[in-house]
Protein backbone atom coordinates (compact mmCIF):
# COMPACT_ATOMS: atom_id res chain seq x y z
CA UNK A 1 0.00 0.00 0.00
CA UNK A 2 1.49 3.32 -1.03
CA UNK A 3 1.15 6.45 1.06
CA UNK A 4 1.88 10.07 0.16
CA UNK A 5 3.46 11.59 3.23
CA UNK A 6 3.51 15.27 4.00
CA UNK A 7 6.43 16.36 6.15
CA UNK A 8 5.21 18.98 8.59
CA UNK A 9 7.32 22.15 8.58
CA UNK A 10 8.99 23.12 11.82
CA UNK A 11 7.56 26.65 11.38
CA UNK A 12 10.17 28.23 13.66
CA UNK A 13 7.66 29.83 15.99
CA UNK A 14 5.06 30.70 13.35
CA UNK A 15 1.45 29.98 14.24
CA UNK A 16 -0.02 27.00 12.39
CA UNK A 17 -3.57 27.53 11.18
CA UNK A 18 -5.97 24.81 12.28
CA UNK A 19 -6.82 23.86 8.68
CA UNK A 20 -3.09 23.22 8.06
CA UNK A 21 -2.83 20.68 10.89
CA UNK A 22 -2.99 16.95 10.25
CA UNK A 23 -5.82 14.89 11.71
CA UNK A 24 -3.32 13.47 14.18
CA UNK A 25 -2.27 16.89 15.45
CA UNK A 26 -5.92 17.77 15.84
CA UNK A 27 -6.45 14.56 17.80
CA UNK A 28 -3.60 15.45 20.17
CA UNK A 29 -5.35 18.73 20.97
CA UNK A 30 -8.18 16.73 22.57
CA UNK A 31 -5.81 15.66 25.36
CA UNK A 32 -3.61 17.28 27.98
CA UNK A 33 -0.10 16.39 26.85
CA UNK A 34 1.68 19.09 28.84
CA UNK A 35 2.88 16.86 31.66
CA UNK A 36 5.21 17.70 34.53
CA UNK A 37 7.82 14.99 35.03
CA UNK A 38 8.18 15.70 38.76
CA UNK A 39 4.42 15.39 39.27
CA UNK A 40 4.39 12.05 37.44
CA UNK A 41 7.27 10.81 39.61
CA UNK A 42 5.38 11.85 42.75
CA UNK A 43 2.19 10.11 41.60
CA UNK A 44 4.10 6.91 40.86
CA UNK A 45 5.90 7.03 44.20
CA UNK A 46 2.55 7.35 45.97
CA UNK A 47 1.11 4.33 44.14
CA UNK A 48 4.20 2.23 44.91
CA UNK A 49 4.17 3.13 48.60
CA UNK A 50 0.43 2.82 49.17
CA UNK A 51 -0.83 0.19 46.71
CA UNK A 52 1.96 -2.21 45.70
CA UNK A 53 2.18 -4.08 49.08
CA UNK A 54 -1.45 -5.22 48.88
CA UNK A 55 -0.79 -6.82 45.47
CA UNK A 56 2.13 -8.91 46.69
CA UNK A 57 0.00 -12.08 46.73
CA UNK A 58 0.16 -15.58 45.29
CA UNK A 59 -2.91 -14.88 43.12
CA UNK A 60 -1.23 -11.88 41.52
CA UNK A 61 2.03 -13.76 40.98
CA UNK A 62 0.20 -16.56 39.15
CA UNK A 63 -1.61 -14.00 37.03
CA UNK A 64 1.66 -12.28 36.19
CA UNK A 65 3.23 -15.58 35.16
CA UNK A 66 0.36 -16.07 32.74
CA UNK A 67 0.94 -12.60 31.26
CA UNK A 68 4.58 -13.17 30.32
CA UNK A 69 5.75 -13.09 26.73
CA UNK A 70 8.69 -15.49 26.92
CA UNK A 71 11.28 -13.78 24.78
CA UNK A 72 14.55 -14.46 23.02
CA UNK A 73 15.80 -11.63 20.81
CA UNK A 74 19.54 -12.16 20.75
CA UNK A 75 22.14 -11.92 18.02
CA UNK A 76 23.21 -15.41 19.05
CA UNK A 77 19.76 -17.01 18.69
CA UNK A 78 19.77 -20.34 16.87
CA UNK A 79 17.09 -22.80 15.82
CA UNK A 80 18.28 -25.08 18.61
CA UNK A 81 17.93 -22.35 21.24
CA UNK A 82 14.47 -21.34 20.07
CA UNK A 83 13.29 -24.95 19.83
CA UNK A 84 14.52 -25.61 23.38
CA UNK A 85 12.45 -22.64 24.61
CA UNK A 86 9.33 -23.93 22.85
CA UNK A 87 9.86 -27.44 24.19
CA UNK A 88 10.00 -25.96 27.69
CA UNK A 89 6.66 -24.20 27.11
CA UNK A 90 5.12 -27.49 25.97
CA UNK A 91 6.63 -29.39 28.91
CA UNK A 92 5.54 -26.79 31.45
CA UNK A 93 1.89 -27.16 30.53
CA UNK A 94 2.12 -30.91 31.20
CA UNK A 95 4.09 -30.67 34.46
CA UNK A 96 2.32 -27.69 36.05
CA UNK A 97 -1.36 -27.87 35.05
CA UNK A 98 -2.40 -25.67 38.00
CA UNK A 99 -0.21 -22.73 36.94
CA UNK A 100 -1.17 -20.60 33.90
CA UNK A 101 1.06 -21.06 30.87
CA UNK A 102 2.84 -18.02 29.44
CA UNK A 103 0.75 -15.73 27.26
CA UNK A 104 3.09 -15.71 24.27
CA UNK A 105 6.54 -16.46 22.93
CA UNK A 106 8.40 -13.66 21.19
CA UNK A 107 11.11 -14.32 18.57
CA UNK A 108 12.60 -12.90 15.39
CA UNK A 109 10.60 -13.66 12.21
CA UNK A 110 13.28 -16.01 10.88
CA UNK A 111 12.19 -18.51 13.57
CA UNK A 112 8.43 -18.14 13.18
CA UNK A 113 7.78 -21.20 11.08
CA UNK A 114 9.82 -23.33 13.50
CA UNK A 115 7.78 -22.03 16.44
CA UNK A 116 4.47 -22.51 14.63
CA UNK A 117 5.37 -26.13 13.85
CA UNK A 118 6.64 -26.91 17.37
CA UNK A 119 4.28 -25.12 19.75
CA UNK A 120 1.65 -27.52 21.10
CA UNK A 121 -0.18 -25.34 23.61
CA UNK A 122 -3.44 -23.62 22.68
CA UNK A 123 -3.65 -20.01 23.81
CA UNK A 124 0.06 -19.22 23.56
CA UNK A 125 0.47 -16.50 20.96
CA UNK A 126 3.41 -16.30 18.55
CA UNK A 127 4.78 -12.78 18.69
CA UNK A 128 7.27 -11.46 16.14
CA UNK A 129 9.29 -8.27 16.24
CA UNK A 130 9.09 -6.78 12.74
CA UNK A 131 9.79 -3.62 10.78
CA UNK A 132 13.58 -3.65 11.22
CA UNK A 133 13.53 -4.13 14.99
CA UNK A 134 14.93 -2.51 17.09
CA UNK A 135 15.76 0.69 15.15
CA UNK A 136 12.80 0.87 12.73
CA UNK A 137 15.30 2.43 10.32
CA UNK A 138 14.57 0.81 6.99
CA UNK A 139 12.63 1.48 3.81
CA UNK A 140 8.92 0.95 4.28
CA UNK A 141 8.87 -1.68 1.53
CA UNK A 142 11.33 -3.78 3.56
CA UNK A 143 9.38 -3.37 6.80
CA UNK A 144 6.09 -4.27 5.14
CA UNK A 145 7.58 -7.33 3.42
CA UNK A 146 9.09 -8.63 6.65
CA UNK A 147 5.76 -8.22 8.45
CA UNK A 148 3.70 -9.93 5.77
CA UNK A 149 6.14 -12.85 5.66
CA UNK A 150 5.99 -13.20 9.44
CA UNK A 151 2.20 -13.41 9.41
CA UNK A 152 2.30 -15.90 6.53
CA UNK A 153 4.73 -18.07 8.53
CA UNK A 154 2.40 -18.19 11.53
CA UNK A 155 2.93 -15.08 13.66
CA UNK A 156 -0.28 -14.26 15.54
CA UNK A 157 0.92 -10.92 16.96
CA UNK A 158 3.36 -8.33 15.59
CA UNK A 159 5.54 -5.89 17.55
CA UNK A 160 6.90 -2.88 15.67
CA UNK A 161 8.96 0.11 16.79
CA UNK A 162 7.68 3.65 16.49
CA UNK A 163 9.95 5.65 14.15
CA UNK A 164 11.51 7.61 16.99
CA UNK A 165 13.63 9.86 14.78
CA UNK A 166 10.59 11.09 12.89
CA UNK A 167 8.75 11.68 16.15
CA UNK A 168 11.55 13.71 17.69
CA UNK A 169 11.84 15.82 14.52
CA UNK A 170 8.14 16.70 14.79
CA UNK A 171 6.97 14.68 11.78
CA UNK A 172 3.88 13.34 13.53
CA UNK A 173 2.03 12.74 10.28
CA UNK A 174 4.94 10.68 8.94
CA UNK A 175 5.06 8.67 12.19
CA UNK A 176 1.36 7.86 11.95
CA UNK A 177 1.48 7.06 8.24
CA UNK A 178 4.26 4.55 8.93
CA UNK A 179 2.36 2.91 11.78
CA UNK A 180 -0.83 2.76 9.75
CA UNK A 181 0.91 1.17 6.80
CA UNK A 182 2.42 -1.44 9.10
CA UNK A 183 -1.02 -2.07 10.56
CA UNK A 184 -2.30 -2.91 7.08
CA UNK A 185 0.61 -5.33 6.62
CA UNK A 186 -0.35 -7.15 9.84
CA UNK A 187 -3.72 -8.18 8.43
CA UNK A 188 -5.74 -9.77 11.24
CA UNK A 189 -2.76 -10.06 13.60
CA UNK A 190 -2.87 -7.54 16.48
CA UNK A 191 -0.05 -4.97 16.36
CA UNK A 192 1.96 -3.63 19.29
CA UNK A 193 3.78 -0.34 18.85
CA UNK A 194 6.98 -0.03 20.88
CA UNK A 195 7.43 3.62 21.89
CA UNK A 196 11.05 3.24 23.07
CA UNK A 197 10.18 5.49 25.99
CA UNK A 198 13.77 5.79 27.20
CA UNK A 199 14.57 7.77 24.06
CA UNK A 200 11.56 10.11 24.17
CA UNK A 201 13.13 12.59 26.61
CA UNK A 202 10.11 13.44 28.81
CA UNK A 203 6.63 12.40 29.93
CA UNK A 204 4.89 14.80 27.54
CA UNK A 205 6.55 13.11 24.57
CA UNK A 206 5.66 9.67 25.91
CA UNK A 207 2.00 10.62 26.11
CA UNK A 208 2.03 12.16 22.62
CA UNK A 209 3.71 9.06 21.17
CA UNK A 210 1.20 6.80 22.91
CA UNK A 211 -1.79 8.75 21.62
CA UNK A 212 -0.45 9.01 18.07
CA UNK A 213 0.23 5.27 18.01
CA UNK A 214 -3.30 4.45 19.12
CA UNK A 215 -4.90 6.81 16.62
CA UNK A 216 -2.70 5.32 13.86
CA UNK A 217 -3.85 1.76 14.54
CA UNK A 218 -1.95 0.22 17.49
CA UNK A 219 -3.77 -2.60 19.28
CA UNK A 220 -1.21 -2.44 22.11
CA UNK A 221 1.40 0.06 23.17
CA UNK A 222 4.67 -1.25 24.56
CA UNK A 223 7.38 0.59 26.47
CA UNK A 224 10.68 -0.58 25.07
CA UNK A 225 12.75 -2.88 22.91
CA UNK A 226 15.11 -3.68 25.76
CA UNK A 227 17.99 -2.71 23.49
CA UNK A 228 18.49 0.90 24.66
CA UNK A 229 20.14 2.23 27.82
CA UNK A 230 16.77 3.02 29.44
CA UNK A 231 13.98 0.49 29.10
CA UNK A 232 10.64 0.24 30.93
CA UNK A 233 10.12 2.50 33.94
CA UNK A 234 7.12 2.88 36.25
CA UNK A 235 6.85 6.52 35.20
CA UNK A 236 6.59 5.62 31.51
CA UNK A 237 4.02 2.94 32.36
CA UNK A 238 1.98 5.47 34.35
CA UNK A 239 1.86 7.93 31.44
CA UNK A 240 1.06 5.24 28.89
CA UNK A 241 -1.77 3.83 31.01
CA UNK A 242 -3.08 7.36 31.51
CA UNK A 243 -3.12 7.80 27.72
CA UNK A 244 -4.84 4.42 27.19
CA UNK A 245 -7.57 5.35 29.71
CA UNK A 246 -8.21 8.77 28.18
CA UNK A 247 -8.26 7.30 24.66
CA UNK A 248 -10.70 4.61 25.80
CA UNK A 249 -12.95 7.23 27.43
CA UNK A 250 -13.11 9.24 24.19
CA UNK A 251 -13.32 6.41 21.64
CA UNK A 252 -14.55 3.31 23.46
CA UNK A 253 -11.59 1.38 21.97
CA UNK A 254 -9.63 -0.78 24.41
CA UNK A 255 -5.87 -0.83 23.85
CA UNK A 256 -3.49 -3.30 25.51
CA UNK A 257 -0.36 -2.44 27.48
CA UNK A 258 3.01 -4.20 27.52
CA UNK A 259 5.98 -3.15 29.64
CA UNK A 260 9.20 -4.74 28.40
CA UNK A 261 12.91 -4.42 29.04
CA UNK A 262 14.43 -4.05 32.48
CA UNK A 263 11.81 -6.08 34.36
CA UNK A 264 14.34 -7.70 36.68
CA UNK A 265 12.41 -8.73 39.77
CA UNK A 266 9.05 -10.00 40.96
CA UNK A 267 8.49 -6.66 42.68
CA UNK A 268 9.07 -4.85 39.36
CA UNK A 269 6.30 -6.97 37.84
CA UNK A 270 3.95 -6.31 40.78
CA UNK A 271 4.63 -2.59 40.40
CA UNK A 272 3.53 -2.63 36.75
CA UNK A 273 0.48 -4.73 37.67
CA UNK A 274 -0.44 -2.18 40.33
CA UNK A 275 -0.13 0.78 37.94
CA UNK A 276 -2.41 -0.96 35.43
CA UNK A 277 -4.90 -1.84 38.18
CA UNK A 278 -4.99 1.70 39.59
CA UNK A 279 -5.19 3.58 36.28
CA UNK A 280 -7.06 1.17 34.01
CA UNK A 281 -8.94 -1.13 36.35
CA UNK A 282 -9.95 -4.77 36.33
CA UNK A 283 -10.97 -4.75 32.66
CA UNK A 284 -7.27 -4.66 31.72
CA UNK A 285 -6.19 -7.36 34.16
CA UNK A 286 -6.30 -10.27 31.74
CA UNK A 287 -3.46 -11.88 29.84
CA UNK A 288 -4.95 -10.47 26.64
CA UNK A 289 -4.75 -6.81 27.61
CA UNK A 290 -1.75 -6.85 29.95
CA UNK A 291 1.52 -8.44 28.86
CA UNK A 292 5.09 -8.36 30.08
CA UNK A 293 8.04 -8.80 27.75
CA UNK A 294 10.65 -10.68 29.74
CA UNK A 295 12.39 -14.03 30.09
CA UNK A 296 14.33 -13.71 33.34
CA UNK A 297 11.09 -13.18 35.25
CA UNK A 298 9.69 -16.63 34.45
CA UNK A 299 11.97 -18.54 36.81
CA UNK A 300 11.79 -15.83 39.48
CA UNK A 301 7.99 -15.92 39.55
CA UNK A 302 7.90 -19.70 39.36
CA UNK A 303 10.28 -19.94 42.33
CA UNK A 304 8.00 -17.77 44.45
CA UNK A 305 4.87 -19.65 43.35
CA UNK A 306 6.44 -23.04 44.17
CA UNK A 307 8.18 -21.81 47.32
CA UNK A 308 11.62 -22.99 46.24
CA UNK A 309 14.31 -21.91 43.81
CA UNK A 310 13.35 -23.27 40.40
CA UNK A 311 15.14 -22.94 37.08
CA UNK A 312 12.70 -24.49 34.65
CA UNK A 313 13.10 -22.12 31.70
Amino acid sequence: MAYTKTILPQNEGKEIKNEDKSKYEKALELYDTNLNDAEVQAAVKKIIEEKVPQNDTMEVKKFLFGSIELTTLSTTDTEEKVLKMIEKVNQFDREYPDIPHVAAVCVYPVFTELVANSLEIDGVEITNVCGNFPSSQARMEVKVAETKLAVADGATEIDIVLPVGKFLSGDFEGVCDDINEMKQACGEAPMKVILETGDLENCSNIKKAALLSMYAGADYIKTSTGKEKVSATPEAAYVMCQAIKEYYDKTGIQIGFKPAGGINSVMDAITYYTIVKELLGEKWLTNKWFRMGTSRLTNLLLSEILGKETKFF
